[in-house]
């Protein structure tokens, strides 16, 4: 495996700026989302990273919550995660957070744009040094999908998908990170669908920023027991 990512990581490294840190890096997801009524939804996601070595997983997360569709184009959420981060095959940090948000959804024909706004508190625990600290962020995301071979995302459906997030904070820099997302995906049924894709990651730090190149690939499972006529969201990286 090594042998086909050196050169992706030297191709990658000649076009980033000197100063910058880059690496390949993997980022997998499956999510598991039930609508228990017309109006709510239960949520539940977990994920793997292989953020410093590709081949080595250094990072997780696992989250869930709960939706309230307020009409069919604005909805409410909250919701609380556990995050883990390894170094040299020990965890070295440990987060939980908790977040409300909403997202405002509008549509151009066939492409489905959602624009998300979210607000997160944070809890940081050290490891190695035995510290506690916490923390805000506040994130802004612009995300599309489109079907490429329906007018909505059904059964059967081919899909392409992308998004641009920033995430700004008081302390330190105000501005934390930046994610550019591209992918495609297909929807197997009304209760499975499946993504892959690609995403750039820039982390801005006062000792010079990191590039993460991603290579994502999600399973979304949905559990939708009404009668209504589908229109299925597909979650993105998050």
């Amino acid at each position: 495996m090594k042998k086909f990512l050196l050169p992706l990581v030297v191709l990658i490294s000649v076009f980033g700026k000197a100063q910058d840190k880059e690496n390949l890096s993997g980022f997998n997801m499956v999510s598991f989302t039930y609508k228990f009524a017309p109006e709510w939804m239960a949520y539940a996601e977990f994920q793997t990273r292989s953020i410093e070595d590709y081949t080595y997983i250094d990072y997780y997360e696992a989250k869930g919550g709960v939706g309230y569709n307020i009409n069919k184009n604005n909805q409410a959420f909250i919701g609380v995660g556990r995050y883990g981060t390894y170094k040299n095959h020990k965890i070295s940090q440990e987060e939980h957070r908790v977040w409300l948000q909403y997202t405002l959804t509008n549509r151009i024909k066939s492409l489905k744009l959602d624009h998300r706004l979210r607000a997160e508190q944070r809890f940081f625990h050290n490891s190695i040094t035995d510290v506690n600290t916490n923390t805000q962020r506040f994130r802004y995301r612009l995300s599309g999908t489109l079907p490429l071979n329906n007018t909505k995302v059904q059964s059967g459906t081919v899909f392409a998908n992308a998004f641009e997030e920033v995430f700004v904070g008081p302390e330190d820099k105000f501005f934390k990170r930046s994610r550019t997302f591209g992918g495609i995906g297909y929807q197997f049924n009304d209760n499975m669908n499946a993504t892959a894709g690609y995403m750039f990651q820039r982390e801005f730090a006062s000792k010079g920023n990191t590039n993460l190149h991603f290579l994502y690939f999600a399973l979304n499972f949905t559990i939708d027991p009404s009668d209504d006529e589908k229109d299925i969201h597909i979650p993105m990286a998050d």
